[in-house]
């Protein structure tokens, strides 16, 4: 048995091209976090506004993790678009929230947005040492996909979850991720051959699969069942986001 931690193994496994899935952030400590593409998931709503507002030419989308830092950028006179989210709804004060309604070409083009939300930037942070983070959502599936094929690197799909927590839409899509990427020559650990499972369940209907997630009825609560249908449309965008020093730029 092992005595500590620090006495596990972590992955990716070596000697092996691995594909492997995060379930939430809380695990991230169990992964050797600088041996991996790292791909951010956070499809309610975080990373598909991101993939959204990157494709309608947004110049940099800025993460941060606390309102604070979000609200230190107007205090120091940067004319750039302020986003904060907390618990599915926009923090009062600023200009928008996560939702993808808001990153539209006439709002976000030639423009700089700071964004911190509840999940998506909190697994980004936690996620800073991997040899290279991109942002994942339905909405940028295949071209991600393709452009995962061509990287000879272990790569990590990060399910940024709900506070911690695992969640089914996070990982229904790392599953869809896995389906186009396991024949290309990756070994798999269990949690990515878990969430291809899921997907092989729900992919006939994910909107419907999809339905009952915890998350999905916070939203609906919220008003927002739009916002749902937006962010599980497949292949509207091209652009992979990147982050490059402290900015989510166009690769």
């Amino acid at each position: 048995m092992p005595n500590s931690e620090s006495d596990l193994p972590k992955f990716p496994l070596q000697g092996v091209r691995g594909l492997d899935v995060c379930l939430t952030p809380a695990l991230i400590p169990l992964y050797n976090v600088e041996d991996y593409i790292v791909v951010v998931i956070d499809i309610f709503r975080a990373t598909s506004s991101i993939c959204y507002g990157i494709e309608n030419g947004a110049e940099a989308i800025i993460p941060v993790s606390e309102v604070e830092e979000c609200a230190a950028y107007r205090e120091k006179g940067f004319d750039h678009l302020l986003a904060a989210e907390r618990n599915g709804e926009v923090v009062t004060g600023f200009d928008f929230g996560n939702s993808p309604f808001s990153y539209t070409k006439e709002k976000v083009s030639g423009k700089t947005i700071v964004l911190t939300t509840t999940n998506g930037t909190h697994a980004l942070h936690l996620s800073r040492s991997a040899k290279k983070i991109v942002i994942g959502s339905f909405l940028n599936l295949t071209s991600l996909c393709n452009w995962l094929k061509t990287q000879n690197e272990n790569i990590l799909l990060v399910c940024a979850g709900w506070k911690n927590n695992f969640n089914l839409e996070d990982t229904l899509f790392a599953g869809a991720v896995v389906e186009q990427l396991k024949e290309s020559g990756f070994i798999l650990d269990d949690p990515a051959i878990a969430a291809n499972d899921l997907f092989q369940i729900g992919k006939s209907d994910i909107r419907q699969y999809l339905s009952k997630t915890s998350h999905g009825e916070r939203m609906k609560k919220l008003g927002i069942e739009k916002d749902i249908d937006f962010c599980l449309q497949v292949d509207i965008t091209t652009a992979i986001p990147i982050l490059d020093g402290e900015k989510l730029v166009k690769l």
